[in-house]
């Protein structure tokens, strides 16, 4: 009974009242209630390890990026962390809780800021262990004749630590597109068909466009140690890691900017 009243009586504030770090406190519980949340975290960074497994068993030479090699698996990681990041804002619309969160907490930049926060924050850490698990799964599979690469070499640190990043930005990409459209299967459409399925159309018209890419900027900026050569041809511009992570920030701060001021300018 006391541990019970203690947690009711940090909630104790009247209705649009709730500072940031109690509605951030309520958003992280709604987010490590669900289920489908720790089996899509779960899922995402196995596939991550088992894919820097598999191309560490299969590596023949030492020629290419090894780091990025071994990193492979994070690209496939970002649809599922997308999506993830879509639900956590589409999720209330289609129950019709987010009604009763609108009541208890009216002060909308809040809310958001406040989900942004709570989901970036665990879709950074699970981007992170997966992103430094693949790695060393991906050194121990190699051959016995392939010296693999450690973290003290030149950009080999961040590049694993960027691409954890990634998982993060591509998170909260998906939430603000949640925000802007509020309906999950739309927003997941338009999340796939935009980064994924939409992007490869872009960049087969244009190709110069393929350095900006989400998906592109994760795995051919953040994640390498090297530039890309390409032997049949000129390569595409790429961005260098830094501005790459520039980049994916803006795309993050544009939807979720949006997605807040239709937040704020819509009744539900």
């Amino acid at each position: 009974m006391t541990t019970a009243t203690s947690s009711r009586a940090s909630f104790a504030a009247p209705a649009g009242h709730y500072r940031f770090w109690q509605v951030a406190r309520m958003e992280w519980i709604k987010l490590r209630s669900l289920r489908s949340t720790w089996w899509t975290l779960a899922i995402t960074a196995a596939g991550a390890i088992g894919i820097a497994v598999a191309v560490g068993v299969g590596t023949k030479n030492a020629s290419g990026d090894l780091t990025n090699n071994a990193l492979a698996g994070i690209s496939p990681g970002l649809l599922t962390m997308g999506v993830l990041g879509v639900l956590v804002m589409t999720g209330e619309y289609t129950s019709g809780s987010i009604r009763s969160t609108l009541a208890a907490i009216p002060n909308r930049p809040l809310l958001l800021a406040a989900k942004a926060t709570v989901f970036g924050a665990v879709a950074l850490a699970v981007g992170e262990v997966a992103a430094f698990i693949a790695f060393f799964a991906g050194d121990l599979t190699l051959p016995a004749s392939i010296p693999g690469p450690s973290l003290g070499q030149p950009g080999v640190l961040r590049a694993v630590v960027l691409s954890g990043a990634g998982f993060c930005l591509i998170g909260l990409l998906g939430l603000g597109l949640g925000a802007i459209i509020r309906h999950s299967p739309a927003a997941i459409g338009v999340l796939v068909g935009g980064v994924y399925v939409g992007a490869q159309f872009v960049v087969a018209l244009a190709h110069a466009a393929m350095g900006y890419i989400p998906v592109s900027i994760v795995a051919n900026s953040l994640s390498t140690t090297r530039p890309m050569s390409c032997d049949d041809g000129p390569c595409p511009h790429l961005l260098s890691p830094w501005t790459g992570l520039g980049v994916l920030c803006l795309y993050a701060a544009v939807a979720l900017g949006i997605g807040g001021w239709l937040l704020v300018r819509r009744d539900v």
